[in-house]
């Protein structure tokens, strides 16, 4: 049975973790003791780490599970947005004194938000991972990186309608979180390396719509669904990849 290792056992690694389950052993990274101590209760060897913004006085010590690890999957933040370049650097060289050398089959879990906030659609090329810090600073340091630009993450107690929500005649970018399992399954049986996929359910609809559909109110407006949508027309060819939540009205189904 293959080892998966999650770096960052939050809201996505949980449930990353929890559809893998009877698959695969899973290890993971959380940031307290009491997380810790309650997943290595479920079974999950877990460990406490965080990588901070700054450059440590002593370095990271590697992950003693890491030899052992067959599939690495990263769901920290890694963006821009977060943090300013040098910073960043810093949280890469954190992670990767951590990880060490890994030569294994790797998932950055990156964001749709690399994307200006213009009215047309997206794909990758658009926005090549070179001109994306940190996604081109864990590719040079790790080759065989995946790396899936997340859409917004969707399903079970996350819904659209309990945020406070702006521009309700703009498009959806979302992504329910049982497919971003099923895509990194798909990549690992596949033995994917190296590639750039934008992750985000093939439909669109506009933030009212989804946001009616999910209060059960009946929506039969036609109208011109604005702003940006982000496509993942790219992983469905490559992977042939079809999605169990293709569109965001039936999240909450």
């Amino acid at each position: 049975m293959k080892k998966i290792g999650i770096i960052g056992y939050g809201w996505l690694g949980e449930r990353i973790a929890s559809s893998f389950s009877g698959k695969y052993i899973i290890s993971a990274t959380t940031t307290t003791e009491s997380k810790a101590d309650q997943l290595n209760n479920k079974g999950i060897d877990a460990v406490i780490a965080s990588f901070p913004d700054y450059q440590l006085t002593e370095a990271y010590s590697q992950w003693s599970e890491i030899k052992n690890i067959d599939v690495l999957i990263i769901t920290i933040p890694v963006s821009e947005k977060s943090c300013c370049v040098s910073s960043l650097y810093n949280r890469i060289q954190n992670l990767s004194a951590f990880i060490g050398a890994f030569k294994g089959q790797m998932f950055l879990m990156s964001s749709t938000g690399v994307y200006p906030d213009l009215p047309q659609e997206f794909t990758e090329e658009d926005v090549p991972l070179e001109k994306v810090s940190g996604e081109r600073m864990l590719r040079n340091k790790y080759p065989q990186l995946n790396i899936l630009r997340l859409g917004g993450l969707m399903g079970g107690n996350r819904l659209l309608k309990n945020y406070k929500v702006s521009n309700l005649d703009h498009a959806v970018n979302h992504i329910h979180y049982a497919d971003i399992s099923g895509i990194i399954l798909e990549m690992i049986e596949r033995k994917t390396e190296s590639k750039l996929y934008n992750v985000t359910a093939p439909v669109h609809p506009a933030k009212s719509q989804v946001i009616n559909a999910q209060k059960n109110i009946a929506d039969n407006k036609e109208f011109e669904v604005k702003g940006k949508k982000v496509l993942s027309s790219k992983l469905v060819s490559e992977l042939k990849y079809v999605f169990q939540y293709p569109d965001p009205k039936i999240f909450h189904l």
